[in-house]
């Protein structure tokens, strides 16, 4: 089993910034793809971003394009994700996803494992 905790998540202005991190334990050796969804109010889980080992490049979401960054610390086992010029439309609760094997592609049912997830809210 692997365990995902996030952190970073809170308050921020139109405009701002916020840097998510989650870190990984438990079966990390296991941990071939790690990335960031979003649920917001009322809607479905939908895909942010993801790191993937053996350069299985799955794109940012059109959305967060240009403006978030994910990033993986392998020594930590941790995953981050940048966030700039944050838009209300960004408020949402930020699940850490991980899978064991394979890529983290843009739909919910490639992930293996979930964090309980942070929330992120920008005001307007």
């Amino acid at each position: 089993q692997v365990q995902l905790v996030e952190s970073g998540g809170g308050l921020v202005q139109t405009g701002g910034s916020l840097r998510l991190s989650c870190a990984a334990s438990g079966r990390t050796v296991s941990t071939a793809g790690m990335g960031w969804f979003r649920q917001a109010p009322g809607k479905e889980r939908e895909f942010v971003a993801a790191y993937n080992w053996g350069g299985a490049s799955t794109p940012y979401s059109a959305s967060v394009k240009g403006r978030f960054t994910i990033s993986r610390d392998n020594a930590n086992n941790t995953v981050h994700l940048q966030m700039n010029s944050l838009k209300p439309e960004d408020t949402a609760v930020y699940y850490c996803a991980a899978r064991s094997a394979g890529p983290i592609t843009s739909v919910t049912h490639s992930v293996h494992y979930w964090g309980k997830g942070t929330l992120v809210t920008v005001s307007s």
